[in-house]
């Protein structure tokens, strides 16, 4: 058997929570439809719900529809995303600190990327043009509907590990949710968790190789040591550290 080339890395970034931090905009989006639809929506069934795709939040956690309306559910999940975007064009975004210094030197150091979402392309495309980040990606991300399953199964990272000529054992998946950490370790690759909507002490069993409470403490040199095996202690201290701070 070939031995996988470790030292030809790729990095499957996830987008909301990773790249940008819409949480605020998701979270008015979905209280809006609530209020147009007349259902009932707190804050904990959202925050359960956030990684995940419309298909699978509206009927099985907010319990909107039936798994079998695939009709309504699409309607309800349009309306949504239709919202979102709205919400994004009057408030703005901004990457996370520490984003375009990461992709930056992720470029100089010829390690591609690629970009693996539960929202939409559109969604993509719109945060991807008010951010700027375009520019790094290009046409390397793969939406909602360009995979069958969503996470925590982990097609959406395997497809955007193939648009880079990468195999899973090359990849590290940069994730901020419980059920994209699941997603990226059920692809065969390693995880960062990235503490913008979860605490670290809430990965603290997931799996996940590192967690950092910002990309400004991941650089090029972190992907190459972490896929070589090399930072398992830093690992564990790094979660420590981030939990005795909190």
């Amino acid at each position: 058997m070939e031995k996988t080339d470790l030292s030809s890395p790729g990095v499957v970034f996830d987008l909301d929570g990773v790249i940008i931090d819409s949480h605020d905009q998701h979270e008015a989006s979905w209280l809006k439809l609530a209020e147009e639809l007349g259902k009932p929506l707190t804050k904990a069934l959202f925050k359960e719900s956030f990684g995940m795709r419309n298909e699978m939040c509206i009927p099985h956690v907010f319990q909107w529809a039936s798994e079998e309306d695939h009709d309504e559910i699409r309607s309800i999940g349009d309306r949504k995303e239709e919202l979102y975007r709205e919400f994004l064009a009057t408030s703005g975004i901004a990457p996370l600190p520490g984003v375009v210094a990461l992709l930056e030197n992720l470029a100089q150091d010829g390690i591609p990327i690629s970009l693996g979402s539960s929202t939409s392309r559109k969604n993509i495309e719109v945060c991807f043009r008010s951010t700027g980040v375009d520019r790094f990606f290009g046409d390397f991300y793969t939406g909602a509907e360009d995979v069958s399953r969503g996470k925590p199964h982990p097609d959406v990272f395997l497809k955007a590990a193939s648009k880079i000529n990468r195999s899973p054992e090359q990849c590290i998946v940069i994730e901020d949710a419980h059920v994209g950490v699941e997603a990226g370790i059920a692809a065969g690759m390693k995880v960062i968790a990235v503490t913008t909507t979860h605490p670290a002490e809430s990965f603290a069993q997931s799996g996940a190789a590192l967690i950092v409470d910002s990309l400004e403490k991941v650089s090029a040199k972190t992907i190459r040591s972490l896929l070589a095996g090399d930072l398992n202690t830093q690992s564990q201290r790094q979660r420590w550290d981030l939990n005795s701070r909190n």
